[in-house]
């Protein structure tokens, strides 16, 4: 079975196909073939970079294309022919899956895409405008392009969709539970991945875990995992809430918003790219969203990036203590995404907090680029994991799963 996945952001895009013969591996294979699109640095232009299952970094260009449909023709030609090819026509893929970052309390799992899906995927944009209609576009390439082929959703709020009403529903007034304003949480496909790997990393069953998995990558968030449901999260209505992430401020006091709208005279739209595109690491440090910067910039004695590191660890390691409150518990503190999956440093620091758990890590470990194991000491009462998310790949197999 031929799966093409679409994992579509505002200004980037991850493309896999995947095949599956029989049933559904433990371990995520390779995909035969990958695509990375970014359209952030030149206007009208999509950078590309391809690569097979047996090469690396096979074909690098940049072409004309500023919308996803003419991108996604493009892409598909590589797939069936030139250095990239690997398949003989394109009606020798049988499904397409695609990343939807909200999926409201309509969906609570993944689903076929329909008309009617699609007008609530539009109808939700609203709560995601950076995500849902780029996801939306994505779909409507494939149509374009493959025709009546079969489509799946996999929403990054489903994983969410059991949080308690004590943790997903806000303290104002109740009118809001009716109008859906409500926590809804982010990076679903990514925490659920990482519990479910986390569990056979320890050979042992995902029922049985308490878990606290930090997605730390340009966005940022945590969940308390109890029995592989997802009880408590720091994303909230939108992606925006919770912890300090690359240019997003996470968690502020409201009330910071209401003075600027009163006595600055900010617009709406004003206070949506303060929140959303200046904040965060970017914003304190004035160098970078990316945290390798923020550390460079460190060593050569940039006080505003340390201030940025400080205020990012603090938020990490109070947040950890809230999932901790919900979980009653823990059994493994999992880091993922690309700082923590790449940021030694991030991950010592956020341990640092919580000696009196018995949390110790093995320094060698924690330096030696760790994939898919565990750096805790031996004697550490909670497993500390690293794990390589592989969102692309569980989007797949919900396509194999719903086939």
């Amino acid at each position: 079975m031929k799966i093409l996945v679409l994992n579509a952001g505002s200004s980037s895009q991850k493309t896999c196909l995947y095949e599956i013969a029989g049933e559904i591996p433990e371990q995520a294979p390779k995909p035969v073939w990958e695509a990375k699109v970014d359209w952030s640095h030149h206007q009208g232009f999509a950078e590309i970079e391809i690569k097979t299952a047996n090469s690396e970094k096979l074909l690098l260009e940049e072409i004309p294309g500023d919308s996803h449909s003419s991108v996604m023709a493009h892409l598909l030609d590589t797939l069936t022919s030139g250095s990239t090819q690997v398949i003989g026509e394109l009606s020798e893929i049988d499904i397409v899956g695609h990343r939807v970052v909200h999926g409201g309390q309509d969906y609570s799992e993944s689903v076929v895409i329909t008309q009617s899906v699609k007008e609530v995927i539009a109808r939700l944009s609203t709560l995601a405008p950076a995500h849902n209609p780029a996801n939306l576009e994505g779909i409507e390439a494939i149509e374009k392009h493959l025709g009546n082929i079969t489509q799946i959703a996999v929403f990054d709020t489903a994983f969410h969709s059991s949080l308690p009403d004590a943790a997903a529903i806000y303290p104002g007034p109740y009118e809001w539970v009716d109008e859906g304003i409500r926590r809804y949480g982010f990076h679903g496909i990514s925490h659920q991945y990482c519990a479910q790997r986390a569990a056979q990393i320890l050979g042992q069953d995902l029922a049985s875990l308490k878990l606290i998995t930090c997605h730390l990558g340009n966005g940022c968030s945590l969940a308390a995992i109890s029995g592989g449901v997802s009880i408590d999260t720091t994303m909230g209505f939108t992606p925006l809430d919770g912890l300090m992430m690359g240019s997003r401020s996470g968690a502020v006091d409201p009330s910071i918003l209401i003075h600027l709208l009163r006595e600055k005279d900010y617009s709406v739209d004003k206070l949506d790219n303060l929140l959303n595109k200046a904040s965060g690491l970017s914003g304190i440090s004035g160098v970078s969203s990316d945290m390798r910067q923020i550390t460079e910039a460190i060593a050569q004695g940039n006080t505003r990036a340390q201030l940025a590191l400080d205020i990012y660890i603090h938020r990490l390691r109070s947040y950890i203590g809230a999932m901790l409150a919900s979980l009653f518990g823990l059994d493994a503190l999992v880091f993922t995404a690309g700082v923590g999956e790449n940021s030694p440093r991030i991950r010592q620091a956020a341990c640092e907090a919580f000696p009196f758990l018995g949390i110790k890590i093995d320094n060698t470990r924690n330096t030696s680029n760790p994939v898919d194991v565990d750096i805790a000491d031996r004697d550490s009462k909670v497993r500390v994991l690293v794990v390589h998310t592989q969102e692309d790949w569980a989007i797949a197999t919900e396509c194999w799963r719903l086939r």
